[in-house]
């Protein structure tokens, strides 16, 4: 069987609250018919930071609203709205929305196998299983 396009409205779908202010919205994924790349939305809350990581593949983040500090292998970039990202593979870097004002990203990965590694801890998880904890009706 083909894969079928779909429309994905955010309002409309799960949302994961991954601590620390900051709330994730996957939107093309596996579920929807990818072979090839995810992507999704992440909310964050005034002064929300998330902790230092990496990827196995590329990854793209555009500023969807608001004002961020991009810090990609220990050097802060402020972004503002519509800046884009790209971070090849195993690079540490994180999000942090320093202002009093929400921020979201919209978040791009080159593979459907994506895992993140957290740097403090060396922990790895692929993204898919990040995004089967989202719970409908989570904080938007």
């Amino acid at each position: 069987m083909t894969a079928q396009p779909a429309i994905l409205r955010p309002g409309e779908l799960t949302t994961n609250d991954r601590g620390n202010g900051a709330r994730t919205t996957p939107l093309v994924t596996r579920k929807c018919g990818s072979t090839s790349m995810i992507n999704g939305i992440t909310a964050f809350d005034p002064g929300a930071a998330i902790g230092l990581h990496k990827h196995n593949c590329e990854e793209s983040v555009m500023v969807i609203e608001g004002e961020a500090i991009a810090e990609i292998d220990g050097v802060q970039h402020r972004l503002g709205t519509n800046d884009t990202t790209w971070i090849p593979a195993n690079v540490p870097h994180r999000f942090i929305n320093p202002t009093d004002r929400p921020m979201r990203i919209f978040w791009v990965y080159a593979s459907i196998d994506a895992t993140r590694t957290m740097i403090a801890t060396g922990e790895e998880r692929s993204i898919d299983a990040e995004h089967e904890g989202a719970s409908k009706g989570a904080h938007p």
